[in-house]
């Protein structure tokens, strides 16, 4: 068989979207709704280019390269052994796996507690639980399509659409007004909030279990995996789609109703209990905890599938168990300490994660030596200079004064376009020119 039914193709999509689809994906877009406003669509135009685009294109960028091992091996060896190490720490149990339950738990827990209640053993009780579910589904990181693309994702949609049609049939209000960048910007401001939910980074790990799931299902011809990961990204690109458009006209709903509001939290929160009262909060909760939990199950099987492969010594489930014990560990005492860590470190490590995603889809950058080691290199020492400078890691005269004073916090993310560009140009003119065979 070299090719997946419809049914089975829509499943590893939905699966797909699952894993991509946690917190900050509710977060962000209600927020962008009630800050744009009667511009909304001007601003999901902006977001989707870098919130959808750039993840599904990661997706498809692994799976023909084969692995992020060998994707990152263009640039250099050591690189790509530092490089996709940093990656799965950072996303996983360093960062993104605790954050899930530790949100699912604010927004679903949380609100149902009363003053007396000890918030730290309930949550510790939340947390062992959670964990120990998301532990179980990940020992078959192969078999992740029965429960996330048949089960958890349709429920999350499910969810996801009564809210957005509570919207519809009884809206509080109509569209709000712009506030901030996003009434002169839309466009651009949309863009920078899709750059910065960084699912680019997860994208780089989730081939590895997509094609899993793939093979699972009788397709284990290289070709036909790679052109079945490239549909299944498409699918979940879709998905997202539709449901980032969905979230935002509720936020901006919220927008018109509330005035401005703190972040897409605070809009969701408040848009669900006008609509729904109480029941509003536990709809919202279980939002929040489907999210959650999905991610969390495909970060744990990504993770311990990768350390499985480069230390064999311990298997998958070792693995699996080890990440989800800190990550439960992480979540109860030290999330805030870790967060101050990994966070400069995603910051450092996703520009060049997206040049090395754009270069695999040009030819010409495999055919000249030096375009990918120069790009990359430009590209992270920039985004590394910028990071510490501007994080509080350290002062270069001069330089940091210039970027904190002078360069507005969300323009200073995209300050490595340049030096990256200039890197791709000295790779192509200092390389040898390929030979006919190599052309």
């Amino acid at each position: 068989m070299n090719r997946l039914s419809t049914r089975n193709r829509m499943l590893v999509g939905l699966t797909l979207f699952s894993m991509f689809f946690g917190a900050g994906n509710l977060i962000f877009p209600p927020y962008l709704g009630a800050m744009a406003g009667t511009k909304t669509p001007l601003a999901m135009l902006g977001f989707a280019i870098t919130a959808i685009g750039f993840p599904i294109l990661g997706v498809i960028a692994v799976a023909h390269a084969g692995s992020l091992d060998e994707l990152a091996g263009r640039v250099h060896p050591v690189f790509a052994k530092v490089f996709t190490l940093l990656i799965y720490l950072s996303i996983g149990p360093c960062l993104a796996i605790p954050r899930t339950a530790s949100t699912s738990f604010e927004m679903a827990v949380t609100p149902f507690l009363s003053g007396d209640t000890s918030k730290t053993m309930i949550q510790l009780i939340y947390s062992i639980l959670f964990f120990a579910m998301a532990f179980c589904v990940s020992l078959s990181p192969e078999k992740l399509t029965h429960l996330l693309g048949r089960f958890t994702s349709p429920c999350l949609l499910i969810l996801i659409g009564i809210m957005f049609v509570g919207c519809l049939l009884a809206p509080p209000a109509g569209y709000g007004e712009s506030y901030g960048l996003y009434a002169q910007s839309p466009v651009l401001q949309g863009f920078l909030g899709g750059y910065q939910t960084m699912d680019a980074i997860a994208a780089l790990n989730f081939g590895i279990i997509i094609a899993m799931n793939i093979n699972n299902r009788g397709v284990t011809e290289r070709s036909a995996v790679v052109k079945e990961i490239t549909y299944a990204g498409w699918i979940a690109g879709l998905i997202f789609l539709v449901v980032y458009g969905a979230i935002a006209h509720v936020g901006a709903i919220a927008g018109g109703a509330y005035g401005e509001l703190a972040d897409g939290t605070a809009a969701l929160t408040a848009i669900t209990r006008d609509l729904f009262g109480n029941a509003g909060i536990v709809l919202l909760g279980l939002i929040f905890l489907l999210a959650c939990l999905n991610t969390c199950i495909g970060l744990i099987s990504c993770c311990s599938e990768y350390f499985s492969q480069i230390l064999p010594r311990f298997s998958q489930r070792q693995w699996a168990f080890f990440f989800a014990f800190v990550s439960m560990v992480i979540s109860n005492a030290g999330l805030s300490a870790i967060l101050a860590v990994s966070v400069p470190v995603l910051g450092m490590i996703y520009p060049p994660a997206l040049v090395l995603i754009l270069l695999s889809f040009w030819d010409g950058a495999r055919k000249r030596k030096l375009v990918y080691p120069l790009a990359i290199a430009f590209t992270s020492v920039t985004s590394i200079i910028v990071v510490l400078a501007t994080g509080g890691f350290m002062t270069i005269p001069g330089l940091t004064s210039f970027l904190m004073d002078s360069i507005p916090a969300i323009v200073r993310e995209l300050l490595w376009v340049g030096p990256a560009l200039v890197g791709i140009l000295l790779g192509w003119f200092l390389s040898p020119a390929p030979t006919a065979e190599a052309a």
